[in-house]
């Protein structure tokens, strides 16, 4: 299992307690995609950062690839084996696609040198999502559906055991939408990752092998 949580719950104890998640359980096999929808505000997103330890639940258990997460390894699970997609993108402007790409290598301090493996992994990247004519282009160039197909290069860079795919075309016309739901689903079976999606778009959903809806704090699967 790439991902395993146990009965996670999430409270926030001021003003006044509020527990957001409910005893949720979860396996991700290798390669499997998975989405979960649910109406706004019922704690989506802070589910994904759990998952993501970008946030730890109040009780529960979780493990990424074989590996229970505490506080001591966060960081090192968080940058060796899990890529983040955003709906707000999260790149950095000023900086090139190709940079955007790297940037994980660099965070994990790999050898991103003209002829590292890092480095011609993401000129792979870029051109297996269909921006290798925007590789020294600045970010910021770009438009709404380049940026995207940008972070999910960028979230592939470390070869990641698991994406996390927050709203991933929430920002998008419904064009670009298209073509990032299969850019994404494709990329993720290609490279034989496990993909999280939050999503509220009914055919992004609709072409991953599992659904979920999260409602009154629950995970509820959708058969």
């Amino acid at each position: 299992m790439i991902l395993k949580a146990q009965n996670l719950y999430k409270s926030y104890p001021k003003p006044n307690e509020v527990t957001l998640l409910k005893d949720i359980s979860l396996e991700v096999a290798q390669g499997i995609t998975v989405a979960i929808s649910g109406p706004s505000g019922v704690g989506k997103s802070t589910l994904l950062n759990i998952f993501g330890t970008l946030e730890l639940a109040s009780k529960g258990s979780l493990e990424i690839a074989g590996q229970k997460i505490d506080h001591a390894n966060l960081a090192s699970i968080r940058n060796h084996h899990i890529g983040f997609i955003f709906q707000s993108y999260h790149l950095l402007e000023e900086y090139t696609a190709l940079d955007n790409v790297l940037m994980p290598a660099r965070i994990a301090k790999k050898n991103t040198s003209k002829n590292s493996p890092a480095f011609q992994r993401a000129l792979m990247l870029l051109e297996k999502v269909g921006m290798a004519h925007r590789t020294h282009f600045l970010t910021k160039l770009l438009s709404g559906g380049e940026k995207q197909r940008i972070a999910i290069a960028r979230a592939l860079c470390n070869d990641p055991s698991l994406i996390l795919a927050d709203e991933p075309t929430g920002n998008l016309d419904e064009a670009n939408a298209q073509s990032i739901h299969t850019l994404l689903i494709n990329c993720a079976k290609e490279f034989h990752k496990s993909l999280i999606i939050v999503t509220h778009n009914q055919e992004l959903s609709t072409l991953c092998d599992e659904r979920f809806v999260l409602k009154n704090g629950t995970l509820q699967k959708v058969h």
